[in-house]
């Protein structure tokens, strides 16, 4: 059987924390993920209008077998100043890839954004945009928990007719391999089944963590677009960006396979998904506390379907714990509890 982890937080992956700073003015926010050491990891990019920086140092071909942390940053392209920030305060650890004996060593940053200029903050910030104080101050609160919901990259997202945020989740095998996920949720799509309350991801919800809300009765729905979802969709304007991490050891080869199947955790929470609008991407990680025992194509195939589906979790969860913000009303508010 799958369970969620003590935490139910990606943290639950030994080796990991996760730190966040916002800007409340801005509305907006960066997230980061650290590896304790330099992790494994690759990166699968679904959406038609992605933003990153340094994706290309998690193929499989360079030269660097590890990373040092993830950005996941609202602000568009100002966000991916997010990274220089994570990396300022990784240097001034020690940590970093060192290319030669004696040469400065490079902290390996990889860093993905979302859009969030358009929520009605203030983004009169002058010719320094805050994204890389944003990156270095979440990197110093890095920790095992952490917020959801209008929290670091989540602050200043919206998912369809409803406002986005930060979510989370994780699952453990029977055998003790542990699988987690993290989102910032700002999809064009819309996370609800048409004409309820319920989360398309609701099947693999655990213990009520979004509610606990299931289809009363046969569900009958348009198979049009559905009508709460996010309208004036427009390139680089949406985006759910997101990592999934394991405690197994696993190549970036691997990893790579993981994060396609995780994926599939997108069109499990949203629909439609991987538009021309979205930028969606996965990143995979692998902090190796774990060997594989067995055949490791079988081991693979059930951790990216652990994945996938701890994804869906995770972008529920980042719906279901977003508050309203200003024009940008909530699921809970829209929804509130059912009478029993």
């Amino acid at each position: 059987m799958i369970r969620k982890g003590e935490r139910n937080l990606i943290t639950d992956v030994a080796g990991l924390t996760v730190g966040q700073a916002e800007d409340i003015a801005a509305r907006t926010g960066t997230t980061v993920l650290i590896a304790d050491v330099p992790a494994a990891a690759a990166v699968d990019v679904r959406g038609g209008a992605p933003g990153t920086r340094d994706t290309g140092a998690l193929d499989p071909v360079s030269l660097v077998d590890g990373i040092d942390a993830i950005a996941l940053s609202g602000g568009s392209a100002f966000g991916l100043d997010a990274v220089s920030g994570v990396q300022a305060h990784l240097r001034a650890k020690g940590r970093g890839y060192e290319i030669s004996p004696g040469s400065p060593r490079v902290p390996i940053v990889s860093g993905a954004i979302l859009f969030d200029l358009a929520n009605d903050g203030n983004k009169a910030w002058g010719e320094e945009p805050p994204y890389r104080l944003l990156g270095r101050k979440a990197a110093e609160r890095a920790g095992l928990d952490f917020a959801l919901g209008n929290a670091g990259a989540g602050l200043g997202a919206v998912a369809g007719a409803y406002k986005g945020g930060l979510g989370s989740a994780s699952s453990v095998s029977d055998d003790g391999f542990t699988v987690g996920a993290l989102a910032a949720v700002n999809a064009v799509g819309s996370p609800l089944i048409p004409g309820t309350d319920v989360f398309w991801a609701w099947p693999l919800e655990q213990e009520g963590e979004f509610g606990g809300r299931m289809p009363e009765g046969r569900i009958g729905f348009d198979l049009d677009l559905p009508a709460d979802m996010k309208r004036a969709a427009r390139p680089r304007a949406n985006t759910t960006i997101a990592i999934v991490a394991t405690d197994a050891e696993l190549s970036r080869i691997e990893l790579k396979r993981m994060a396609i199947m995780a994926a599939d955790g997108f069109a499990r929470a949203l629909r439609p998904v991987h538009t021309p609008f979205d930028g969606d991407l996965v990143y995979a990680v692998a902090t190796a506390k774990r060997p594989l025992a067995g055949p490791r194509p079988a081991a693979v195939m059930r951790l990216g379907f652990m994945a996938a589906d701890a994804l869906a979790r995770a972008i529920a969860r980042g719906v279901y714990e977003a508050e309203t913000l200003g024009r940008f009303r909530s699921y809970r508010e829209q929804f509130p509890a059912r009478k029993k």
